[in-house]
């Protein structure tokens, strides 16, 4: 049997605000194949987004191991750290946080050359990979000069530019209305099948339940409850 891409070992977060202390995971132990499509609902407040940051190297647990790629991220200092996140792991968030001052494919050709230096293959992956997202007409515009819609989705694109094994999305469709919703959580499937990358999306929406393999439920910052679709 094939080696989880990601797991996470009895994962507790603890967050200190004196004199009380917060409990926002509990215990959490989860495992991800290569590949696979993965949702984690629940309402507002039950760990969801705490549990993607670690589990994405963006926070660190009270206790518990994260394993990439069996890499125990726990064991990385921040510079190992912030490298092994930008080539292995893609993020795309409720906000876009693209930079105002640079393009779409500026912001989309940044995550590949913070760590290395730029090179023909890079660009023409960037360009590439805005393709996919059907953008390869607006690389020139700036944020400003975009949809909302375009704008989430020029994210995407720059989550893959390094060509992740995960995918983490943190409520992409959060800031979006329902018709680009359907259509990023569409694109979001689509290059899924496409590129392969393991997909983690974080909703309190139950629209993508049916293309997920495994629905995870949390509730009081443990998992509740797992549903498992037959193939």
């Amino acid at each position: 049997m094939a080696q989880p891409i990601v797991k996470i070992n009895d994962i507790y977060k603890t967050y200190s605000s004196e004199p009380t202390q917060v409990e926002v995971l509990r215990g959490i132990s989860l495992e991800f194949e290569a590949g696979e499509v993965v949702v984690i609902r629940g309402p507002s407040g039950v760990g969801k987004s705490t549990l993607l940051h670690v589990m994405g190297g963006l926070d660190l647990p009270t206790s518990g191991e994260v394993w990439i790629k069996s890499q125990n991220l726990n064991q990385l200092k921040n510079d190992h750290l912030a490298r092994f996140r930008n080539r292995h792991i893609g993020f795309v968030f409720q906000f876009h946080h693209l930079l105002p001052e640079f393009t779409a494919f500026e912001n989309v050709l940044l995550p590949s050359v913070m760590h290395e230096p730029f090179s023909k293959q890079k660009e023409e992956y960037a360009r590439y990979i805005l393709n996919e997202v059907g953008l390869e007409h607006r690389l020139e515009h700036k944020p400003n000069e975009l949809s909302g819609g375009e704008q989430q989705r020029v994210a995407v694109a720059r989550a893959l530019v390094n060509q992740p094994d995960l995918l983490l999305a943190d409520e992409p469709t959060g800031n979006l209305d329902t018709k680009n919703s359907e259509m990023l959580y569409h694109l979001l499937l689509s290059l899924n099948r496409k590129l392969k990358q393991t997909l983690v999306i974080v909703t309190h929406s139950q629209d993508m339940d049916d293309a997920a393999k495994r629905v995870i439920l949390l509730e009081d910052g443990r998992v509740a409850r797992e549903i498992v679709k037959k193939a």
